[in-house]
């Protein structure tokens, strides 16, 4: 057996492409999004204005990165732990310092929604903080978000110690539950069939943050060791396959009721002639533009990989990643996007 199948190489530079491709993502969101200001109108800034949608999507890619770091024990399986210690000794630490980055996040977008609010003020206190969660449910949100991610930040230290005897499945299942709060703040919040929007909502996050966070973790810790990747990458493509129904079907529905339902607009004209219909659309691309690279990764590389085999996994997974990373930087701007003609 060769050292790359029993050691893990961090790949540092996928979660860098997802990073800076999220960032991207938001930012050509922002510019699609643009508005021409309103005379008598007070707006905030534009650091407010473009730091929001940036501190979402790290918070986004926070998330992903803890709850794929978490899932990775899963994915090994804990009856080699010889070969999987290795590898947890570097996803363990990685998903602590990605829970404090969530949590984190969330409330550095908890001071800048506030400002967004209180676009004439000259600073933010501790009291209009208090006010804008008192007053609003994304407030809430990203209140309950931070403390949940620090609650996971908690586990995993204590994992740090006790290994797997801190159950991977419940620091999966605290990070996916953390998941749960923001996505009903944000355009379902409104809509007239409120309950079935919601389920779609909260399956569509949970599904692309489980299908990103266990692509992403394999590629940066397992593409190395091929005696893992090959018992692991097999259990979580039925896992992807799952997601990326979910994930396709929630998203277009989330995002083609909301241009329906707009009584202002015809279903074309809110679909093609809107920031909000035209980044569906480009979600939508990216969605298959994954999928394609998914099909190729399962049904070309794994069964290369199963028989251990040498393959350029890394290079297409980092590929499919970067296309997630825009995704995510869409889906930012998207929540937030109104649904008419600039």
């Amino acid at each position: 057996m060769t050292k790359t199948e029993t050691t893990s190489n961090v790949r540092y530079s996928t979660l860098l492409c997802v990073v800076t491709a999220g960032l991207i993502g938001a930012l050509i969101g922002v510019a699609l999004t643009t508005t021409t200001p309103v005379p008598g109108v007070q707006e905030a800034g534009g650091v407010v204005s473009v730091g929001i949608p940036i501190v979402r999507v790290l918070l986004d890619i926070a998330a992903v990165t803890t709850i794929g770091l978490s899932l990775l024990s899963v994915l090994v399986g804990y009856d080699r732990p010889k070969l999987s210690e290795p590898v947890m000794r570097h996803a363990r630490p990685g998903a602590v310092a990605a829970a404090l980055v969530w949590a984190a996040t969330a409330l550095v977008a908890l001071v800048l929604q506030t400002a967004e609010f209180r676009p004439g003020s000259a600073k933010i206190g501790m009291s209009d903080v208090g006010a804008y969660i008192a007053q609003f449910g994304a407030g809430k949100a990203l209140l309950i978000v931070a403390v949940l991610a620090l609650l996971h930040a908690g586990l995993g230290i204590l994992s740090l110690r006790h290994g797997e005897k801190v159950p991977a499945e419940v620091r999966v299942g605290l990070g996916l539950f953390a998941l749960l709060p923001l996505p009903v703040t944000g355009h379902a919040a409104n809509w007239n069939y409120h309950d079935y929007t919601m389920i779609s909502m909260e399956l569509h996050v949970m599904s692309a943050v489980a299908w990103t966070g266990g692509l992403g973790a394999m590629t940066v810790l397992l593409a190395s060791n091929r005696t893992l990747l090959a018992h692991a990458l097999p259990k979580f493509s039925k896992l992807a396959t799952l997601c990326l129904i979910l994930s396709t079907a929630t998203g277009l529905f989330n995002g083609l009721i909301e241009i329906y339902l707009n009584p202002t607009l015809s279903f074309w004209d809110g679909l093609f002639s809107t920031p909000y219909g035209r980044l569906v659309i480009l979600k939508f691309l990216c969605t298959g533009a994954i999928a394609l690279l998914g099909a190729h990764v399962r049904w070309r590389l794994m069964p290369q990989i199963i028989r251990h085999n040498r393959t350029a996994l890394a290079a297409w997974a980092t590929l499919e990643l970067t296309i997630m990373g825009l995704a995510f930087g869409f889906a930012v701007v998207l929540t937030r996007a109104p649904v008419s003609i600039s």
